[in-house]
């Protein structure tokens, strides 16, 4: 491992906070397009519009005095999440696989009471998970059952993979692990794995677990070096057409394998993280370089994902990991 200077950022093509927020954010992203995406509501429903495939929608509260019928909302379910509807980072989700004698229990076996979940729902409701603090809503989704592809890959939760398409073409990816440490939950910042993915392949590249390189999971000692994702075609193509259904330039589009109905999209972002570029030892500069210097947008998502898999293949085969850390001033991360 070493520590990198920002010249050596530069040479691996990083792009750091500022150049994304300036370089891309800005220049690509409408900001009239972004409640399209920090509403996850309304992308639930573009996207259901658009054909893509989304968790089922269970309910919704928008006030206070709604809490008090949460109780018959769940009632019928077993499982379900609870999402702040412009939540973000994964904060605020709240996520039950099980409903015995009014007992709620969370993936890591702790048990709520149904007063519990009411007072997570109100605070969801009053703003404390919300971008900016402000009022939001609540909704509840079925839940995704675990491909049994990551069976050995994930501890008691569901991984994503975060895609970062740039022009309506994908030019990275990540797959994100739960772990004991994230409480179940796919978010690198409360200690889920993180794993660069090859565009041109599916392929595990490299996997790093608090921006430290991993070779296999921390709670179920699995190996990354064979880790392949099924229906990578179809992931990338729904990647993809996400720029179609949005309009935005540059976002991270969060996909999931559902053991019954295979991919689908949770959620859409137009300030996507930067601690993908660890995960894949590589930087995002030289691939959006690329894209610019297209003539033209190729209209289908198919052709898109096909030009991305041709143009940011990296292996055929597994590589043994390298590291890449960053210093926290740099903000590469």
């Amino acid at each position: 491992m070493f520590l990198a200077s920002p010249e050596k950022l530069r040479s691996f093509g990083i792009i750091g906070m500022n150049q994304r927020n300036a370089g891309l954010i800005s220049r690509y992203n409408p900001r009239h397009l972004f409640p399209l995406v920090d509403n996850k509501l309304k992308t639930k429903l573009l996207a259901q519009k658009a054909g893509i495939t989304v968790p089922q929608l269970l309910g919704t509260l928008h006030y206070q005095h709604d809490v008090k019928s949460l109780k018959e909302l769940l009632r019928p379910h077993d499982q379900f999440v609870i999402k702040p509807v412009k939540g973000s980072g994964g904060k605020g989700i709240l996520v039950i696989v099980r409903n015995d004698h009014n007992l709620y229990f969370k993936p890591s076996g702790d048990a709520l009471q149904l007063a519990d979940i009411e007072r997570h729902v109100s605070n969801i409701l009053s703003g404390l998970h919300s971008l900016g603090g402000k009022p939001d809503s609540v909704m509840i989704e079925s839940l995704i059952q675990l491909d049994p592809v990551f069976s050995d890959y994930s501890y008691q939760g569901i991984p994503d993979i975060r895609i970062i398409v740039f022009l309506g073409y994908p030019i990275m990816a990540m797959l994100r692990l739960t772990t004991h440490a994230s409480d179940g939950k796919a978010n690198l910042h409360q200690g889920a794995v993180g794993v660069g993915i090859d565009i041109g392949t599916g392929r595990a590249l490299h996997a790093v677990q608090f921006g430290r390189t991993v070779l296999h999971h921390p709670d179920t000692r699995k190996t990354f070096s064979d880790l392949v994702i099924p229906h990578w075609d179809k992931l990338l193509q729904l990647a993809a057409a996400c720029y179609d259904m949005t309009g935005l330039g540059y976002l991270g589009a969060d996909l999931v394998l559902d053991r019954d109905q295979g991919p689908m999209i949770i959620e859409l972002n137009a300030r996507p993280g930067l601690a993908i570029q660890v995960a894949n030892y590589a930087g995002l500069a030289p691939r959006v370089a690329i894209i610019e210097t297209l003539k033209s947008i190729d209209p289908s998502p198919v052709s898109r994902a096909e030009f991305s898999k041709q143009q940011f293949c990296v292996q055929t085969g597994p590589q043994p990991p390298r590291t890449l850390h960053t210093r926290s001033s740099d903000n590469a991360a």
